[in-house]
């Protein structure tokens, strides 16, 4: 397979092997707020050929300061169609499949069990529904990359990648793994990308308890991209054996 004009640059890098394994590589991507759609951004900027992208959110006035698809001109818009159109116009050749729902556990079970995908990359934000993905992705075999809470950090520096079983400093990865512990008898075998940084306790606030959220932490426009990126990265060494 020739490599696209617009991939000579990645290649040179890569080698034309990697861009023919990234090609046919094959990613579901769950969430697509600021660390999803920044994610789901790398990974068709490097050229990979397979992509399944889920959420049923529409963009909110307060997603502009983080998200890829989220401008003034797109408020009350699709998250997942409005990405769609964005990552067919960067890779034409894509094959994108998208889903404006969010998705029930059989819905996932189902979708998990008819693909094989080489990778899930979990971007959402929300414990309930992220433990149904972590719990199918194991259930299945996938391997998967998880986010943990980029809110309330501002030190890119502080950003790690391990094992879930390895995280620190995280909250929100803490309540993860003790869930997945407790509800699934899971103790490793997800790698998480989060940051050691110590959120203060004045970027928080409460909520009503919608959406599966009864808190939620201030962000920064920088950090979710940065999420995002480090678990594109991950993704993508692994696949192209550069780890």
């Amino acid at each position: 397979m020739a490599t696209p004009h617009w991939l000579e640059r990645t290649a040179l890098l890569i080698g034309d092997e990697n861009i023919e394994k990234l090609a046919s590589t094959r990613i579901l991507l769950v969430g697509l707020g600021g660390v999803g759609s920044f994610a789901g951004e790398f990974l068709v900027r490097a050229g990979v050929g397979h992509l399944t992208i889920i959420d049923g959110d529409i963009v909110d006035p307060t997603n502009i300061n983080r998200q890829m698809q989220a401008l003034h001109s797109t408020i009350a818009q699709s998250k997942a169609t409005l990405l769609h159109h964005r990552f067919l116009d960067i890779n034409p050749a894509l094959q994108l499949d998208y889903h404006e729902k969010f998705m029930e556990p059989e819905d996932m079970e189902a979708l998990l069990q008819n693909h094989s995908f080489d990778f899930v990359l979990d971007c959402i934000d929300s414990v309930t529904p992220k433990l149904t993905l972590l719990r199918m992705a194991r259930k299945s075999g996938t391997k998967v990359i998880s986010a943990m809470g980029a809110g309330g950090k501002t030190d890119p520096s502080r950003i790690r990648i391990a094992d879930i079983s390895q995280t620190k400093e995280c909250k929100f990865a803490q309540n993860v793994r003790k869930r997945l512990k407790k509800d699934a008898g899971i103790r490793n075998g997800i790698i998480a990308v989060f940051s050691e940084e110590i959120q203060p306790k004045e970027a928080l606030r409460m909520t009503d308890g919608k959406n599966y959220k009864r808190s939620f932490y201030g962000t920064i426009s920088y950090m979710p991209a940065l999420f995002g990126l480090t678990m594109a990265s991950e993704a993508i060494r692994r696949i192209c054996g550069l780890k």
